[in-house]
């Protein structure tokens, strides 16, 4: 989609080739134009970066980092990269075009889209990645807009500016990058990510595109982010009835707040996309989105469907068995309960005229009693027997519940919360806890960053929960380097855990040569850990270069290694219409300008001018003759006598060699 305003690139020519013809989106690193390729006539996205981050050294790195990894995918579904340059203050890089729109535009304007249509779209999109993935990259920023569509229906991830090696952090310069809602919970709590961390964002993707809606919401990133560390993602039937159950196991899964529950890869979770997919049948594929939905006027609010296969939970409290059917017993409790019931009292059966009590073979029967005793006894017996076996049910099951439950608790669920609010509801549970501190980049200073045991886990009813609290980002002072060697400076940023950044030198008639004037950030600033620290190193105090065009080597050799430069003779030698033969005909640098003392100057020696054959031109016409000799890169005098037109004399003669520029003297009569 055009969304050109008025915009100063718009209209231009970067580095001589690509025209710039309207603007296509806006990002918080870059801005993206379709331009036109000028020297190969074909149109393509340019990506470039916001001038002012040019100056960002971590920045620029980043940006052509992105050309690098993409240039190391070959794949149908990743948008190529084909070049990468700069034009002044702007660094960008040419990409494909792909005419068409995003995965949030889709979502945007339809909403939710059958279970095929989604399946559609994510299958390529996890091919692509599993490709990145195979490489030993991680995209670290999928979401909707990062996906695009084409108008030929071809599905490509794009925008690799994120993309790093497996296991590195995800900060720099202390911000997280990537969107707030598809943000794994090891790369919000811990700042690390590995491939199941694109797994996570890519179950999320298909939540979204089952539901039209995103699993979490909040008026703030904080509160979204609280709810992704304390609770699972929402099966999608819950919203959307009638969902396959397979769907929501997927999802359960690939979004497990637990990464060893994940997928290993991009490629582990194709698979299983594509198992899921040939399990389901045509009807479940195509399901509209509501279409099956109960209103909930009529029949409340619908509860999700239990998956195929899965058995309704039962209690553990033990109780009497029910009466005896086809299938087996619910579970092993009930086997326990019915072991413990007392058995059938014989004297009920003797009551059913020719029914004996079976006593085992060959037992012999014992004297039936009278019969009013019989029933008097049993009268008294029966209700006593049955409440005592009760009551021995009830304190056997009480003991298993005890022994397995009654002592234990679940962890409340309290990542991200301030710390008293923490506290307040371990100990609304029943904990006590313990604090410790430590730094992180994501959490805010003074909220929990993890739990010991985790959320979720079981601990006992007066366990003690370690709370984890975020101190903020670790800051580290940039030491004061000035007057250092470059060499010490970068070991001492290293130490400091910072890391070294580019070099550039300078004159400086005050710090000496080869020592530090200044870094970038200044020393006494606080940054974060791995922060660049660019250096300034002095050249010392600038020394004029010696005009020694036109002399002999020997006295150029002098001259210049009085001033104090080493000297370096070229190779080859050089026509020159400035120096004689044998005489110095270029330096570098170039005379009258300044370099540092003990720079090289390199001489190269002339050849002298050039010489060039002269075409013979007697006989000819004067305008002819004249033609072929400027052409030739001669100028022309003329000479008339007798005010003819025809050339009978030239000099230099024809055929001879002269310089390009030189005269050539014409004779007309």
């Amino acid at each position: 989609m055009d969304t050109t305003v008025q915009d100063p690139l718009v209209g231009q020519t970067l580095d001589g080739r690509y025209r710039v013809e309207a603007r296509i989106a806006v990002g918080g690193m870059a801005t993206v134009y379709r331009a036109v390729d000028t020297r190969l006539d074909r149109v393509l996205a340019l990506k470039v970066m916001h001038p002012g981050l040019a100056a960002d050294t971590g920045f620029v790195e980043r940006f052509i980092r992105e050309a690098k990894a993409v240039a190391r995918l070959s794949h149908t579904n990743v948008v190529a990269v084909f070049d990468q340059g700069t034009d002044g203050t702007y660094v960008y890089l040419a990409m494909e075009y792909v005419a068409g729109c995003t995965l949030r535009d889709v979502l945007r304007e339809r909403g939710a889209l059958s279970p095929r249509a989604a399946l559609d779209i994510l299958e390529p999109v996890l091919a692509a990645l599993g490709a990145a993935h195979r490489a030993g990259l991680v995209h670290r920023d999928m979401k909707p807009e990062n996906v695009l569509i084409g108008d030929d229906g071809r599905v490509k991830v794009a925008d690799f500016g994120l993309v790093r090696a497996v296991d590195t952090q995800t900060s720099v310069s202390g911000a997280l990058l990537g969107t707030v809602s598809y943000l794994a919970p090891e790369q919000i709590g811990h700042g690390t990510v590995d491939q199941r961390t694109d797994v996570y964002a890519c179950g999320v993707m298909l939540y979204e595109m089952l539901t039209g809606a995103k699993p979490y919401v909040g008026d703030t990133p904080m509160q979204v982010i609280v709810q992704r560390l304390n609770e699972d993602v929402p099966p999608p039937s819950a919203a959307v009835p009638g969902l396959a159950p397979q769907l929501d196991a997927l999802v359960a899964r690939t979004t497990s707040r637990d990464a060893a529950g994940r997928p290993d890869d991009a490629v582990a979770m194709l698979a299983e996309v594509r198992g899921v997919r040939a399990g389901l049948s045509p009807q479940e594929l195509d399901a509209r989105p509501y279409e099956d939905a109960v209103p909930a006027d009529a029949a409340g609010t619908a509860a999700p469907a239990a998956p195929a296969g899965s058995e309704e939970p039962t209690s553990i409290v033990a109780r009497p068995p029910a009466a005896p059917t086809d299938g087996a017993d619910d579970d092993e409790m009930h086997r326990t309960t019915r072991l413990l019931l007392p058995p059938p009292n014989p004297a009920d059966a003797s009551d059913v005229p020719g029914h004996l009590p079976d006593h085992g073979a060959g037992a012999p029967v014992p004297p039936a009693a009278p019969r009013g005793k019989a029933r008097g006894s049993r009268g008294r017996r029966g209700p006593l027997a049955v409440l005592v076996a009760l009551l021995l049910i009830l304190g056997v099951g009480a003991g298993v519940w005890y022994i397995s439950e009654g002592q234990f608790t679940h962890v409340p669920g309290v990542l991200a919360l301030p710390q008293d609010q923490a506290q307040h509801k371990l100990k609304s549970a029943g904990l006590d806890t313990r604090v410790r501190q430590d730094f992180s980049l994501t959490v805010p200073r003074g909220s929990v960053i993890s739990t010991d045991p985790a959320p979720g886990k079981r601990i006992r009813s007066n366990g003690t929960v370690t709370l984890t609290v975020s101190k903020g980002p670790q800051e580290i002072r940039v030491p004061d380097l000035k007057g250092r060697t470059l060499a010490d400076a970068q070991q001492q940023v290293k130490a400091a855990g910072l890391t070294p950044g580019t070099v550039t030198k300078s004159f400086n008639d005050s710090v000496p040569q080869g020592q530090v004037i200044v870094t970038d950030p200044v020393a006494g600033t606080q940054r974060a850990p791995g922060t660049p620290v660019t250096f300034t190193v002095s050249r010392g105090s600038p020394v004029d270069v010696p005009d020694v065009i036109g002399k002999s080597v020997t006295d150029a050799q002098q001259a210049l290694q009085d001033a104090g430069f080493t000297v370096v003779l070229a190779p080859e030698k050089v026509f020159s219409d400035e120096a004689d033969a044998d005489t110095v005909a270029l330096e570098s640098p170039d005379r009258d300008t300044q370099a540092a003392a003990g720079d090289t100057v390199t001489i190269t020696v002339s050849k002298g001018q050039q010489l060039f054959p002269v075409p013979d031109v007697k006989g000819k016409k004067q305008d002819e003759a004249q033609q072929i000799l400027k052409a030739a890169g001669f100028d022309v005098r003329v000479i008339n006598i007798f005010f003819g037109d025809t050339v009978f004399s030239e000099s230099p003669d024809g055929g001879s060699q002269a310089p390009k520029g030189a005269t050539v003297t014409l004779w007309v009569r």
